[in-house]
């Protein structure tokens, strides 16, 4: 059993925000296995046209991503809430073993269970090419600086 994950159900504005940051601090650590232990041992997810369901599949899934997309660097911003559930938009940076970047746009469905493990993720995502001189997540690689620009900010 791997415990809490707080903050809890029923989120708040803050709570939500707290949850989305954490999300996306872990993501941004392209290590699976972290990643996978904010979800509970069944979640659920669809991630484009990929179905998974455990964290077995999830940490499989999330080390092909992390091989095929290259260093990449994300941003997530809440953009509604309710009871145990929270939906994020997101964009994020990569370049693939061409050097070619990408800008990959997003929508998440995220549902928790009482413990605030995630047991559903429903994920849509769009890729667009972008030249070295339109990124705009320049941050060294990890966790994204608290002063850098969140995704309104940066017009996206």
């Amino acid at each position: 059993m791997s415990g809490q994950r707080p903050p809890l159900p029923p989120f708040t504005e803050e709570t939500a925000r707290q949850k989305a940051r954490a999300a996306e601090d872990a993501w941004n650590s392209r290590d699976p296995e972290r990643v996978s232990l904010a979800y509970s041992a069944d979640s659920r997810w669809r991630n484009r046209d990929a179905f998974l369901t455990g964290r077995p599949q999830i940490v499989a899934f999330l080390t092909a991503k992390w091989a095929r997309e290259l260093e990449y660097r994300l941003i997530k911003e809440v953009w509604a809430y309710t009871g145990n559930r929270i939906a994020v938009r997101f964009a994020y940076e990569w370049h693939d073993a061409d050097g070619q970047w990408f800008r990959s746009y997003g929508n998440e469905n995220w549902e928790f269970d009482g413990d605030g493990l995630m047991t559903r993720r429903h994920a849509s995502i769009n890729d667009l090419r972008i030249g070295n001189e339109e990124r705009l997540f320049l941050w060294p690689q990890g966790r994204r600086p608290d002063d850098h620009k969140s995704l309104s900010e940066l017009g996206l």
